[in-house]
């Protein structure tokens, strides 16, 4: 059966870095539109970033410029490299794989499923 693991969070001070890591068991890893997605206490989940299968990629404007996305195919493993975190990055972040037609961006999170449990990022000022 396949899945999706996040790992990789923890605290950290603001200004500080993180990378999260994402496993996605699914066979067609290489072929899939992967994206980032946070969730903070009492708000609704947004959208952060996605990677393409050609390596296209696109941000939320919260975070460009802070927040890389990248993936490693081989591992079938996807990346967010966080820096310059900020207080409002606190939140429960997770992966997810595309399933649903549409442009691989964070913008359509409806298009996006096989989320994963996620992983707890706290940044305290």
């Amino acid at each position: 059966q396949e899945h999706v693991v996040e790992y990789g969070g923890g605290s950290v001070q603001a200004g500080g870095s993180l990378r999260l890591s994402c496993e996605d068991s699914g066979y067609a890893f290489s072929s899939y539109c992967l994206g980032w997605f946070r969730q903070a206490p009492g708000k609704e989940r947004e959208g952060l970033a996605a990677i393409d299968h050609d390596g296209t990629t696109k941000y939320a404007e919260s975070v460009e410029g802070r927040f890389t996305i990248s993936r490693e195919n081989v591992k079938h493993t996807l990346y967010l490299q966080m820096n310059s975190l900020k207080s409002e990055d606190t939140a429960t972040y997770y992966c997810a794989r595309q399933r649903k037609p549409a442009t691989c961006s964070p913008d359509f999170q409806w298009s996006f499923g096989y989320w994963g449990q996620g992983t707890q990022v706290t940044v305290s000022s």
